[in-house]
């Protein structure tokens, strides 16, 4: 079905040095503007990520560049987004916005990029992206096919589920469900008929807490997952303001959250005391005997000098 449009609807995606809307940088910018009657156009940016405090570009994370693939030298020559605004603000002006879960990121990092060029250039981009009505692809999506547990039995075991959120109705349902799905993607080599795999393929974000407040990174490292420490590792916060960790254990969070950073805390005391022995160990002490003075051995060199 064609869409029914009074004015030019933008569908837009970016990809981005990070996730941080904050600290981050927009690298590829994409947009397709609609236009009333079908037509369309589309325009494709690559951006050099720029840190306009710092006066130098940002590096791309690791982990992002992990998924789109573009590297900091892949942008060598490209246009900062500062040289490209008054053509990103030409192809917004007048257009609504569309995107698929562009309002809880590409939205926010879009502005934040125009916000910078206002703040820190002699730019002023004419353009609100809050007066623009904003379609999210998604959201319709997880509106219209609800990930419940009662339209998932209804979805790989073709049954009504009765009595839902009773628990134990819920819990057989489940077990239904699992089975269904191995039924339902049997061949497929992302799931197989084992616990290990399955667990596997099913976690979404690897946490050492139930709680999620500390998360494995690609190295296997503890990283702190909110607040003003959010992505730096343990140990480094640790190391760096280890009161962080008295006030993990005094305040407000669930005391599997506190073990974990417990554990963690007990761990890095006993390296540090480790690596202090083992310093005290290295460090070689002669004692003087008793009655040696080192103007003795002098002595006797002067004394074979006159032999």
């Amino acid at each position: 079905m064609e869409l029914n449009l009074e004015r030019p609807l933008l569908f837009f995606d970016i990809e981005s040095t990070g996730l941080n809307i904050a600290s981050d940088s927009i690298i590829e910018l994409c947009f397709v503007k609609v236009l009333p009657g079908g037509e369309r156009w589309v325009k494709t940016w690559r951006v050099r990520p720029w840190d306009y405090e710092n006066q130098c570009q940002r590096p791309i994370n690791p982990s992002a560049q992990a998924v789109h693939g573009i590297s900091a030298e892949d942008l060598t020559g490209c246009p900062t987004f500062y040289q490209i605004t008054d053509e990103v603000v030409e192809w917004l002006t007048g257009s609504d916005l569309a995107g698929f879960n562009s309002a809880k990121f590409d939205l926010p990092m879009l502005a934040e990029e125009i916000e910078r060029v206002r703040r820190y250039t002699d730019k002023q981009p004419a353009i609100d992206l809050h007066s623009m009505k904003m379609v999210d692809v998604q959201n319709i999506f997880h509106a219209m096919e609800p990930r419940t547990l009662k339209a998932a039995y209804l979805f790989y075991c073709g049954l009504e589920l009765e009595n839902a959120h009773a628990a134990e109705a819920d819990t057989l349902a489940t077990y239904e469900v699992l089975k269904g799905q191995l039924d339902r993607y049997e061949g497929d080599p992302r799931i197989e008929n084992n616990v290990e795999k399955l667990a596997k393929f099913s976690t979404k974000q690897r946490t050492v807490d139930y709680a999620g407040r500390l998360t494995l990174n690609d190295k296997d490292e503890p990283v702190i997952s909110f607040g003003k420490h959010k992505g730096k590792t343990a140990r480094e916060v640790y190391f760096s303001e280890p009161s962080y960790f008295a006030w993990i254990d005094n305040g407000d969070f669930t005391l599997d959250t506190k073990r974990q950073f417990a554990k963690l805390k007990n761990q890095y005391e006993a390296e540090k005391k480790a690596a202090a022995a083992e310093k005290k160990k290295s460090t070689t002490f002669v004692p003087r005997t008793k009655g040696y003075t080192p103007f003795e051995e002098l002595g006797s060199l002067f004394s074979q000098e006159e032999d």
